[in-house]
C-alpha cells in the first residue's frame, strides 16, 4: 500500500521548461557539475531576466515529478538544482521527495516571493526589487545572492544581509549587461565589506548553458 506522500508524489505534474546537465556558474557552488530542473512560470518580472521564455507556465509541458527524478538519475553529479522561472509558485515537496529517493541532493534557486516548500539541502535566495521576498523565508537561506544593477543596490543588499542567519553565505553578482561597469565597484565594496563575496556568471564566460 502506498503511503500518503508516495501517493501525492505520483499524482504531481509540474511545468518543465528544461532539464539539463551543466556547471553551476554562480554563487557558493560555482564550478561544480549539476543537473538543472528549470520550471516554467514566473510573476516576478525582472526586466533583465535572460530566461523570459520561462515566465508563461502554459508554454511548457507538464511532467510527473517521478519522471524528472528518473532523468536526474542519468547524470553523475550528486547536485540537482531546481530553478525557474520562480519555482516556489508550486508545492515542491513531491519533487524534492522524488529527487532524494534517487539519491541526489536538492538545491533551490528562488526569489522567495512565495512560502518555501520542499526538503532542501541548499537554498539560494536572490531577492528582486520587482517583487519582494517574504521576510519569513530569509532565515532559511544558506546563500544570499544579490544582483547588482546600479550603485544603489549595495545599500539594498545590506538590508537583506541583515535578514539572513549568521551562517548564510553572502554574494554580490553584477548583472550581466552592466558587468564591466559594476564589477570594479563590487571589487572595492567587497574589499571594504569582506563578509560579502563576488559571484560571477562563469557559465557565460564558458559559453555553456
Amino acid at each position: 500500500m502506498l503511503t500518503s506522500i508516495e501517493s501525492k508524489v505520483r499524482s504531481v505534474e509540474l511545468p518543465l521548461m528544461e532539464l539539463f546537465y551543466s556547471i553551476q556558474g554562480e554563487g557558493f557552488h560555482q564550478g561544480r557539475a549539476a543537473t538543472f530542473i528549470r520550471l516554467g512560470g514566473c510573476d516576478v518580472g525582472c526586466v533583465w531576466c535572460d530566461v523570459k521564455e520561462s515566465w508563461d507556465a502554459s508554454g511548457h509541458p507538464l511532467m510527473h515529478v517521478e519522471e524528472m527524478a528518473e532523468q536526474v538519475l542519468k547524470f553523475p553529479s550528486e547536485i540537482c538544482i531546481v530553478t525557474g522561472g520562480e519555482p516556489t509558485m508550486y508545492d515542491l515537496l513531491p519533487l524534492t521527495t522524488s529527487i532524494h529517493q534517487v539519491g541526489k541532493k536538492t538545491h533551490l534557486e528562488t526569489a522567495a516571493v512565495y512560502p518555501l516548500t520542499g526538503d532542501w539541502d541548499w537554498i539560494c535566495i536572490s531577492p528582486k526589487k520587482f517583487k519582494a521576498p517574504l521576510m519569513e523565508n530569509m532565515k532559511l537561506a544558506d546563500e544570499l545572492k544579490v544582483i547588482v544593477f546600479n550603485k544603489s543596490d549595495f545599500e539594498w543588499a545590506e538590508e537583506y544581509g541583515k535578514q539572513v542567519s549568521p551562517q548564510c553565505k553572502l554574494f554580490l553578482q553584477p548583472e550581466w549587461s552592466k558587468e564591466k561597469e559594476m564589477l570594479p565597484l563590487l571589487v572595492e565594496y567587497v574589499k571594504q565589506h569582506p563578509e560579502w563575496q563576488i559571484s560571477l556568471q562563469i557559465h557565460k564566460y564558458l559559453n555553456i548553458p
